[in-house]
C-alpha cells in the first residue's frame, strides 16, 4: 500500500531532522567550546583596551579581527561598542567591530563548515571580513559621529547610560576577576561551553525543525518561486527577510541548510543568513540605545547591502 502524500512529506521531514541533528549538534558542541575559550582569553574589557587609540586602516582591520574572534552575544557586544565610542574611538573603527562580530565568529565558521564545506566557508569568511573593514572605513568618512548618542559609563562599567535615559547592560559574558592558569581557563571554558549549549539548544532544535519542515512539507515550487534564480529580487528579499526570522545563529543555519537542499543558490542562502545575523530585532533594539535613528538605519542598510553583494557575487561565481 502506498504511503499518502502528507505522511510521506512528514517522513521526509523526520529523516532530514535526524540528518541535520547528527551533523550540527556535535559541531555546535565543539563550536561552543571555542566560544568559551575565546571569552576566557579575550574578555570584553581586554578588547576595549587593545582597540583604544587605533586609527583608520590598520585600526579597522584590528577591530574587524577582534569582532571576528570574540563571539560576544549582543548584550556584551553593544557595551564594548559603547566603551569604544566613549573612549573616543573613530566611528568607522567601531563599525568594523560591530559588523564583523555577528557575521564572522567561531560559531558561524564551524557550523558553516559542517553545512556547506570548506570552500564556501573560507570564501564567506574572507568576503564578510573584508566587507566589515571596508564598511567601517566608508562609515568613518561620512561624518556621522553626531548621530551617536552621548554615552556615560558608570564606575563599575557594568552599565552604559545614554542621553535619552536608556541603559545598555553588560551580561558579564567572559568576565574574569582573577588571573587563572591555562588549565583553569580550559575547565571554565568547558563549563561555559556546556551552559551555552544547553541555553542555545532550544533555538538549534527550533531551527532544525523549521528546516526539516521546509525540506519535507513546503512545496519546492513555492520555495523556488520566492528565492529561486528565476526571481531577480530573490537575493534582496532573502537579505531583508532574514531579520524578522532570526532567533539565533544556531537556529538560522539549519534553515539555511534546508534551503540549500531545496536547490536555492548558495549566495541567496548566505544573504538570508547575513541579513538575519546583522539586522536581528534584538540587535537593533540594543543599538537604538547608542545610535540616533538615521545612524541605525545606515547600519541596517549596510548589513543588507553586504548581504546582497555577497549573495549576488556567490551566485555569479559559484554556479
Amino acid at each position: 500500500m502506498s504511503i499518502p502524500e502528507l505522511p510521506r512529506a512528514f517522513l521526509d521531514s523526520w529523516d532530514f531532522f535526524v540528518h541535520l541533528s547528527l551533523t550540527l549538534v556535535p559541531l555546535f558542541l565543539g563550536a561552543s567550546f571555542l566560544v568559551g575559550l575565546a571569552e576566557e582569553y579575550l574578555p570584553p574589557e581586554k578588547v576595549e583596551q587593545k582597540l583604544h587609540g587605533l586609527d583608520e586602516g590598520l585600526g579597522n582591520v584590528a577591530a574587524a579581527g577582534f569582532g571576528a574572534v570574540t563571539p560576544f552575544c549582543s548584550c556584551s557586544t553593544i557595551p564594548v561598542l559603547a566603551g569604544l565610542l566613549q573612549a573616543g574611538a573613530p566611528l568607522g573603527l567601531a563599525f568594523s567591530f560591530l559588523l564583523a562580530s555577528p557575521l564572522v565568529n567561531e560559531l558561524a565558521v564551524v557550523l558553516l563548515l559542517g553545512v556547506f564545506g570548506i570552500n564556501v566557508t573560507v570564501l564567506y569568511v574572507v568576503t564578510t571580513f573584508t566587507a566589515a573593514i571596508v564598511g567601517g572605513i566608508i562609515i568613518g568618512r561620512l561624518g556621522l559621529s553626531n548621530y551617536v548618542k552621548d554615552i556615560q559609563t558608570t564606575a563599575d562599567a557594568a552599565q552604559t547610560v545614554t542621553t535619552d535615559g536608556g541603559t545598555v547592560d553588560s551580561c558579564g559574558c567572559g568576565e574574569t576577576t582573577t588571573e587563572q592558569t591555562h588549565k583553569q581557563r580550559v575547565e571554565t571554558a568547558g563549563r561555559e561551553a556546556w551552559s551555552f549549549f544547553v541555553d542555545t539548544l532550544p533555538y538549534l532544535v527550533l531551527g532544525i525543525t523549521i528546516g526539516a519542515l521546509i525540506h519535507g512539507v513546503v512545496p519546492v515550487e513555492f520555495v523556488h518561486a520566492v528565492l529561486g534564480r528565476e526571481n531577480p529580487l530573490a537575493v534582496p528579499f532573502a537579505a531583508i527577510a532574514g531579520a524578522p526570522v532570526y532567533v539565533s545563529l544556531s537556529g538560522m543555519l539549519p534553515i539555511a541548510a534546508s534551503l540549500s537542499e531545496q536547490g536555492i543558490a548558495i549566495g541567496t542562502v548566505l544573504a538570508f543568513v547575513i541579513g538575519g545575523a546583522g539586522v536581528s530585532i534584538p540587535n537593533l533594539v540594543l543599538l537604538s540605545k547608542l545610535f540616533e535613528r538615521r545612524l541605525l538605519l545606515i547600519y541596517a542598510g549596510t548589513v543588507v547591502t553586504i548581504g546582497i553583494v555577497v549573495g549576488v557575487s556567490f551566485n555569479y561565481f559559484l554556479v
